[in-house]
């Protein structure tokens, strides 16, 4: 499943209607998102049972400020409507497959308590 670009309007329905979301927060002018985009966007060709969004920070500026975004790439992971991890930085692929990983095995459940 290709990536969809995400606006403050599409948010909330967006994450209600999938359990697991993955944002990347990025802007045109910014030289690792450009490295980060192309693992990204193959990590959302390799996992069609998450939802990949982007959020360019530019056009998305009352979204990016509500989701206290500091520095960009910045990716962030909602599971269950929680976030459950936000970071900047551009990831390898190997430690992005390794997050999707984790939070597919992340019961929401169990962390609640």
């Amino acid at each position: 499943m290709a990536t969809h670009e995400l606006t403050s309007a599409t948010l909330d329905q967006t994450i209600k209607n999938n359990d697991l979301v993955f944002i990347d927060f990025w802007a045109t002018w910014c030289g690792p998102c450009k490295a980060f985009g192309p693992i990204y966007d193959k990590a959302s060709e390799e996992n069609t049972d998450a939802y990949f969004a982007k959020v360019d920070i530019d056009q998305n500026q009352d979204l990016a400020a509500a989701a206290g975004i500091q520095a960009v790439p910045t990716l962030a992971i909602i599971k269950n409507g929680q976030t459950i991890y936000k970071e900047a930085g551009a990831l390898r692929k190997s430690d992005l497959d390794d997050l999707i990983s984790q939070a597919r095995k992340l019961d929401m459940a169990e962390a609640a308590q």
